[in-house]
């Protein structure tokens, strides 16, 4: 039997408070935000994405994330973080008092260009002056790369492509890079020859995995990163989200479902799978809907 090269352990970065609720066609209110990062506060969930600090007039659901931000119990030991994608942003972020920053940009043309309205050059460019305020600020910087297996616009993407973006964020001063299957289309073999690339530019231990379960294949995609010793998972509690430029791309990977993956492979993670659940519970609740994780509907029964 082959020996698993599994990592003893792994990072869950939540990020259902921001990706999770930001398709939201309703408005959530900020009482419902903060309960529900309350909750995963107790959870041990070490990083939890807490808003965004974008346009209003384009992503509506996160324009008050400042009043979310101010009004949550912050436990010791997480960092609460937030997309911050220009300098406007970052500075409200500041006043915040967030961790962590985000900067979000794609191994895509055209989803750059329908996303954040420039070129993958142009947007690196951008991001220039976000990354060096914010590191004089002592705040940490967290690089999002869109599409890395395919686009809902360009088709398939080269691996070489989602490298070369990785590496150039990483080179700005971002401390990890999250590679996002945005409209869920990979498989484990296209995930291990997109991270064969990209960690020949960037060391894995500064690698995450973002997967959407558009087709099923997030749990699968999640163990092929572990293989290719990624660990860090973003996940989503109640397999909120999806992505508001990518059709049919519906749901983040749940992070119950994940936390029962790691839990069944010994990979230790401090994260209570229960009290996950009890918080995805809540909000699913408060959004009238079904919870989306199976191991959290599994576990109600």
């Amino acid at each position: 039997m082959q020996k698993s090269n599994y990592p003893k352990q792994a990072t869950i970065y939540e990020v259902g408070p921001r990706d999770g609720l930001q398709n939201e066609s309703g408005l959530i209110s900020i009482d419902d935000k903060v309960e529900l990062i309350n909750q995963l506060s107790t959870t041990g969930l070490k990083h939890i994405e807490a808003g965004s600090f974008v346009s209003p007039k384009w992503v509506p659901q996160m324009a008050n994330s400042n009043q979310v931000l101010d009004k949550i119990n912050r436990a010791q030991g997480i960092r609460y973080s937030a997309l911050a994608p220009n300098l406007i942003g970052l500075d409200a972020a500041v006043d915040a008092g967030v961790d962590e920053v985000a900067i979000f940009g794609a191994a895509s043309e055209g989803f750059s260009k329908k996303n954040i309205n420039c070129s993958i050059d142009e947007s690196i460019e951008r991001f220039k002056p976000v990354v060096d305020k914010a590191l004089a600020h002592n705040l940490k910087v967290r690089g999002y790369v869109s599409c890395v297996i395919a686009c809902p616009y360009d088709g398939a993407i080269e691996p070489e492509k989602v490298a070369d973006v990785s590496q150039r964020l990483f080179d700005l001063g971002c401390y990890e890079i999250s590679l996002g299957d945005t409209i869920g289309v990979g498989t484990p073999n296209k995930i291990r020859e997109m991270l064969n690339a990209v960690s020949k530019k960037v060391s894995s231990d500064a690698l995450a995995i973002h997967c959407h379960d558009t087709y099923g294949q997030a749990i699968a995609n999640i163990v092929a990163a572990l293989e290719c010793s990624v660990r860090t998972i973003d996940s989503s509690v109640a397999g909120l989200g999806g992505c508001p430029y990518a059709q049919g791309a519906s749901g983040n990977v749940a992070t119950e479902d994940v936390l029962y993956l790691l839990n069944g492979l010994g990979i230790q993670t401090g994260v209570d799978l229960e009290k996950v659940a009890s918080a995805g519970d809540f909000i699913s609740k408060a959004l009238g809907r079904d919870n989306q994780s199976k191991v959290a509907k599994a576990l109600s029964k």
